[in-house]
């Protein structure tokens, strides 16, 4: 008889090359970057462990298909210009998608690596090499020539960028139109200074600048002039239309029109693009309570609490009538806002705000909730708990429970078709509208969604331009292998 051999032991799951951060009870307190980004050395480490796939499932869960297996080798051998350069050739804003793009349910969900450990850090090895690059000036891609047609783009938010960055590697003239006086959209007035440096934001925009884009800020498309004007007294051949959804929604309970409610929309605006948190130095103070309570689950809470611990208050609380689990806030936002202090009131809802006789918040009630059967999103939904009302001690409470789309296009736009919503109605592939040569994308179709959707619809609208224009360029559908059967 033969022994039998012995199994083979596996080798336990690896895990991530760690991000150095700061100390969460030095950083509630100040408004620097919270991850401090890998060295060298730490990002080739993460690199080597990936598998080099033949048929890589990561670049099928990005959006704007980034050849992740290229440019992790790039990184892998050192030459991390070149990685970068790499993923350029499809991402305008690889130092943003680095920082804010959730990769753990996108390109990370997919990586085959991940299957017995967690899976590669795409989204940290991708906001290395974008940080390297800009450090090391980075050239210019090598541009085609220009082929004689104009775009307007309407936004400079993560899909009118990703567009206008697309376009212009296509040959494209592309004028961006935005509102504000400074660029980015929710990049720059949405998302806080510690977890996306606004100077990072504004490094990705003059590299577009520096390809061609142009870029016309404080001018209100539907009010300086229309989508009309621009296609027939301006000569665009198409818009894009990428304006977001800025306009904040409130809760239907008394008191939603205290002095000292907010909609996270205003005072991360305040905070973050007129440099709020830097009083005096820039003239826009920002008023925080003592107790300050943030309504909702998502990012946009979780960037409210944070703001709000930071500019001084005493205690921050995260009301949210659903479980920890259903929050659709990135863990790793829920597990940062937690180790700064932020407190967690979950299976609560509000349903009153209660102010003093000059209208000042005085305190917030609220009513248990527990979870019934699952609704139309599959989630559990959540029931009052009758009888279980209770007073929640705060004077400052700030809504983030979504933005719609503000109604200026569409109503300047004669024959633009928008839903109940008052988002545009367009086509998903090409993201064309009711209006020839106009196009759409991002929260402005979708409502409130992430930077990389929308990056993803700006992408997809590039291309809709582009075989719109060059209709014989389009490649042929491929044959339907079922009706060929």
């Amino acid at each position: 008889m033969t022994e039998d051999k012995p199994k083979k032991e596996r080798k336990p799951p690896t895990k991530k090359v760690p991000m150095p951060e700061q100390d969460p009870h030095v950083r509630n307190k100040n408004f620097s970057e919270v991850a401090l980004g890998y060295t060298k050395e730490e990002a080739m480490a993460e690199a080597e462990k990936c598998m080099s796939c033949r048929n890589p499932k990561c670049i099928s869960g990005c959006p704007v298909e980034v050849p992740i297996r290229d440019f992790v080798n790039l990184v892998k051998e050192g030459d991390f210009m070149a990685a970068a350069a790499k993923i350029k050739e499809t991402n305008s804003l690889p130092a943003i998608c680095g920082r804010v793009c959730p990769q753990e349910s996108q390109c990370e969900s997919k990586c085959i690596y991940g299957i017995r450990n967690e899976p590669i850090a795409i989204g940290r090895l991708e906001r290395f090499v974008a940080d390297f690059a800009r450090e090391h000036g980075e050239d210019l891609p090598d541009l085609p020539p220009k082929i004689g047609k104009k775009v307007a783009v309407i936004g400079s938010g993560p899909a009118g960028l990703t567009c206008a960055g697309d376009l212009t590697l296509m040959g494209y003239d592309v004028t961006i139109f935005e509102a504000f006086h400074k660029p980015g959209g929710v990049l720059q007035y949405g998302i806080p200074e510690f977890r996306l440096p606004k100077d990072i934001v504004n490094a990705e925009v003059a590299y577009l600048e520096r390809m061609g884009v142009d870029v016309k800020y404080n001018f209100v498309v539907g009010m300086t002039q229309t989508i009309p004007e621009l296609m027939e007294d301006d000569g665009y051949d198409a818009v894009f239309i990428g304006s977001g959804a800025g306009a904040p929604n409130f809760m239907k309970i008394e008191g939603m029109n205290l002095i000292d409610v907010f909609s996270a929309n205003e005072f991360l605006t305040r905070v973050n693009l007129m440099k709020g948190y830097l009083f005096p130095e820039y003239d826009t103070p920002v008023r925080v309570g003592k107790r300050v309570a943030v309504i909702g689950g998502g990012n946009v809470a979780m960037d409210a609490a944070r703001t709000s611990l930071r500019l001084g208050a005493e205690e921050v609380y995260i009301v949210y009538r659903r479980a920890r689990e259903q929050m659709p806030a990135r863990a790793e936002e829920v597990h940062h806002a937690e180790e700064e202090g932020v407190q967690f009131k979950l299976l609560q809802n509000p349903v009153e705000v209660i102010g003093d006789d000059k209208q000042r918040v005085m305190g917030m009630k609220c009513i248990k909730m527990e979870l019934g059967e699952a609704d139309a999103s599959g989630r559990r939904r959540p029931v009052a708990v009758e009888g279980s009302e209770f007073v929640l001690d705060v004077d400052m409470v700030i809504v983030a429970i979504g933005n719609s789309p503000n109604p200026i296009i569409p109503n300047s736009t004669p024959g633009l078709e928008v839903s109940a919503w008052g988002t545009i109605e367009v086509d998903e592939e090409s993201g064309i509208s009711s209006i020839p040569g106009v196009f759409a994308g991002g929260d402005i179709v979708t409502g409130a969604a992430t930077v990389i959707s929308a990056m993803g619809a700006g992408k997809r609208a590039a291309r809709g331009i582009h075989y719109y224009l060059f209709p014989d360029q389009k490649p042929a559908p491929e044959p339907d292998a079922e009706a060929e059967a």
